[in-house]
C-alpha cells in the first residue's frame, strides 16, 4: 500500500492507493504516486481536484446549440483560446440563435479576433462556417437523444464536420457523461506511455476500441472518466515539460545543482489542472 496526503482547506486527507507493482489492468501497473505519468499519479491528481476545487465545470454554452458551436469552432489545429474567442464573438452578437446562414457566419469568422491582447485571424473560417450553419439548422429541426452520453455522441456524428472526438467532447460537456471519452493527443500520449493503448491501434481507425480501454482504465481506478480526461488534458496542455517527458525528450539541466538531493514527497505533488 502507498499513501499520499492531500492538503485541503479544512485539514489533511490521507489517500491510500495499491502498491506500485500491482496491476491496475493487464500490463498496466499502478506505479508510484509521485511518478508522472503513472496511474497512481493521475488518481492522486483527480482526488486532489475534488478536495481542493470541486468537480470540474465542463459546459461551455448555455444551450446544446451553443455547446456544439463552441466545440466545433475548436479542436485540431485551432488553439483553445482562439476557438473560444470565435465562439464568444458569434454568441455575443446573437448569431448562435436560430439558423444563421453560412455567409453570415463566414463574415464574422473572417473578422479579426482579440486573443490575449493580440489580433488573431481564425483559421478554416470558410469550412467552419459551412459546418456550423448546417449543424445549427439540423439541431433546430431535430430533437437529439440525451438519455446517455453515448446516445448523444452517436447522434451528433451525423452533423457535418463532427467526428468521434468532437462528438464525444460535446456529449461529455453537455451531460457530464462518463460513457464516452475525448481521445485527444494528450490522452493518447499518456495511454501509450503507461502501456494502456497498444501500438497497433490508431485513433483514426480504432477510436471506439481505444475509448473502451480508457473507460475500463478509469473504472478500475475508481474515478469518473469525465474527471480523469479533464485532469489529464489540463495538466498536459498547461505544462510543456509534461509533454516533453512523454515524447522522450531530455529536459534542460538546471544551471545550479542542488547541494542536497531530497526524496520527493507525494503530499507536495503539484496540481497543474
Amino acid at each position: 500500500m502507498q499513501t499520499a496526503a492531500i492538503l485541503g482547506p479544512v485539514g489533511v486527507m490521507q489517500l491510500e492507493l495499491p502498491p506500485a507493482h500491482e496491476q491496475l489492468l493487464p500490463g498496466v501497473p499502478w506505479g508510484r504516486v509521485g511518478a508522472f505519468p503513472t496511474p497512481a499519479y493521475w488518481a492522486y491528481q483527480v482526488m486532489s481536484k475534488r478536495v481542493l476545487g470541486g468537480p470540474p465545470e465542463y459546459k461551455l454554452g448555455k444551450t446544446l446549440s451553443h455547446e456544439v458551436a463552441a466545440c466545433l469552432l475548436g479542436g485540431h489545429g485551432i488553439p483553445a483560446a482562439v476557438g473560444l474567442a470565435a465562439y464568444a464573438s458569434l454568441r455575443d452578437q446573437g448569431f448562435l440563435e436560430g439558423t444563421p446562414s453560412e455567409q453570415q457566419l463566414l463574415e464574422l469568422l473572417q473578422a479579426p479576433l482579440t486573443v490575449k491582447g493580440r489580433k488573431i485571424h481564425y483559421r478554416f473560417a470558410r469550412q467552419k462556417a459551412r459546418y456550423l450553419s448546417e449543424a445549427l439548422a439540423h439541431l433546430s429541426a431535430n430533437t437529439p437523444p440525451v438519455e446517455t452520453g453515448r446516445a448523444l455522441r452517436d447522434w451528433l456524428l451525423q452533423l457535418p464536420g463532427v467526428g468521434s472526438k468532437t462528438a464525444s467532447w460535446i456529449a461529455r460537456n453537455w451531460l457530464r457523461a462518463d460513457d464516452v471519452a475525448i481521445l485527444d493527443i494528450h490522452i493518447l500520449r499518456v495511454g501509450a506511455a503507461i502501456g494502456l493503448f497498444p501500438k497497433n491501434l490508431t485513433v483514426e481507425r480504432h477510436y471506439f476500441a481505444l475509448e473502451e480501454l480508457f473507460l475500463s482504465f478509469s473504472e478500475k481506478m475508481g474515478v469518473r472518466a469525465s474527471e480523469l480526461d479533464a485532469v489529464i488534458w489540463y495538466e498536459m496542455a498547461r505544462s510543456p515539460l509534461s509533454t516533453q517527458v512523454l515524447l522522450g525528450n531530455p529536459l534542460p539541466s538546471p544551471k545550479v545543482k542542488p547541494a542536497k538531493q531530497r526524496q520527493s514527497n507525494p503530499a507536495q505533488a503539484s496540481l497543474l489542472i
